[in-house]
C-alpha cells in the first residue's frame, strides 16, 4: 500500500500523444492535468446507424412483443411498457441489467421510474422510428423481467 502511494504521489500526470503509423508515440509526463487522446470518427467501434424497421419486420418482430404487453404509441413510432416490480430494490435492480445493455449497444431508453414502477419508451432516434434496436432491448427486458 504504501508503494502505491508513492507512485501515485510522484506521478502527476501522463499525455500520450497518438502519431500516424510508423513514428514513435510521445510519453509528456510533465503536465499537471491528464489528457486523452481521441479516437478517430472512422473508428471501427463507432455504432452505425440503424434501419427502421420495414413492414414485413413489423408484422414479425414486433407481434411477440405487442402480445407480451407492449403498445404501440399513437403520437409516435414507439413502443411503450409498464412494469411493476414487488419492491424498489427490484426495479432498480432491473433497471440496471438493462442499463448495461444500453451502453453496449449505445441505445438508451425512456424510462420514468417511481418506486416499484417503471414506464418504458423505446424508438430509435436517429431513424425518428423503430429499429432492430428497439427490438433487441424490448426482447431483454421481456426476458429479464420478473415481478
Amino acid at each position: 500500500m504504501l508503494t502505491n502511494r508513492f507512485l501515485l504521489g510522484s506521478i502527476r500526470s501522463i499525455a500520450i500523444h497518438f502519431h500516424p503509423a510508423g513514428s514513435k508515440p510521445a510519453l509528456n509526463a510533465s503536465r499537471t492535468t491528464a489528457r486523452y487522446a481521441s479516437v478517430s470518427s472512422a473508428s471501427p467501434n463507432r455504432r452505425k446507424m440503424a434501419d427502421k424497421l420495414t413492414q414485413e419486420e413489423r408484422d414479425t418482430q414486433l407481434q411477440p412483443l405487442l402480445q407480451s404487453g407492449w403498445k404501440v404509441q399513437n403520437n409516435r413510432d414507439a413502443i411503450e411498457k409498464e412494469f411493476q416490480f414487488k419492491d424498489f430494490n427490484q426495479a432498480f435492480g432491473f433497471m440496471t441489467r438493462v442499463a448495461l445493455l444500453a451502453e453496449k449497444m449505445d441505445h438508451h431508453p425512456e424510462w420514468f421510474n417511481v418506486y416499484n414502477k417503471l414506464q418504458v419508451t423505446l424508438s430509435s432516434h436517429d431513424v425518428n422510428g423503430l429499429s432492430k434496436r428497439d427490438i433487441r432491448m424490448a426482447t431483454f427486458m421481456d426476458k429479464n423481467y420478473s415481478n
